[in-house]
């Protein structure tokens, strides 16, 4: 394993980041991530899981509390997250640690399953991390945002602001995932649900409610869906705005050059 570590502007960046969170809009989001990883796992059963990137603490949270697994474990880049898990009041939840963003305190195969919601878009080496999860776990669920889109050159800064480094498709993630000996077993695009973005509009953005907002809103999703529903699943995934796979490792390490 590479000794690259998070570098310390960026491990800086993230260290405060949970002091002053807004619970409620965090909490919205893991409703849909939590719920993400439930669908694309379905028929399977995990005993160990641990959250890499954990955040907060409100995926596992959500998670335990429909009884996903019968115990959870978190590692954590900065010191307010950690701070906010041991708080959270997690069912069944072994172990919460800070990391350094690359190596895992845990032994091979330690775990069922990692979880990686909303995360490998931050990491600056990406294949790095990959590797060290497929150390320490059998099967994983990874999700990214879908950021990529004509013109997003031009957006760099918006992204940066959100601390987004690396951007995916559904067919870059898979690729990314492939070469690393990763073989995924099911996949699932997702749109931003309606609930989401009045919140983010009338909260976030604190916009004055009205009911033409509500509509459109209410209207472009519905579209969304609709044309990704009839036109199949190269529609669904140019239009989502996440993607969530469960993967399993393979038994090679592809060799690069």
């Amino acid at each position: 394993m590479d000794e690259k570590v998070t570098s310390t502007n960026v491990k800086a960046a993230y260290d405060e980041f949970y002091q002053q969170h807004d619970i409620a809009w965090r909490m919205l989001g893991a409703k849909y991530k939590a719920q993400h990883i439930i669908d694309v796992c379905k028929g399977y059963k995990f005993e160990t899981v641990l959250e890499v990137g954990a955040g907060d603490g409100s995926i596992l949270k959500l998670l335990a509390e429909k009884d996903f697994a019968p115990s959870y474990d978190a590692v954590e880049l900065s010191a307010s997250g950690v701070a906010q898990i041991k708080k959270a009041g997690i069912r069944n939840l072994r172990s919460v640690q800070e990391f350094d963003g690359y190596h895992l305190p845990f032994g091979d195969d330690s775990f069922d399953l990692i979880i990686l919601s909303h995360v490998l878009e931050h990491v600056e080496h990406e294949r790095l991390l990959l590797r060290e999860l497929k150390r320490v776990a059998k099967m994983f669920v990874i999700e990214v945002p879908l950021d990529y889109r004509m013109g997003v050159d031009a957006r760099i800064k918006h992204f940066l602001a959100y601390g987004h480094i690396n951007m995916y498709t559904p067919t870059s993630l898979r690729y990314l995932l492939g070469t690393e000996g990763f073989d995924v077993l099911e996949g699932l695009t997702s749109l931003i649900e309606p609930e989401v973005t009045r919140f983010n509009t009338y909260i976030n953005q604190k916009k004055k409610k009205n009911l033409l907002t509500d509509i459109k809103i209410n209207a472009e999703y519905t579209l969304k869906k609709m044309l990704g529903d009839v036109m199949g699943a190269k529609t669904k995934e140019e239009r989502a705005n996440a993607y969530t796979v469960l993967c399993k490792k393979t038994d090679h390490q592809p060799e690069i050059f």
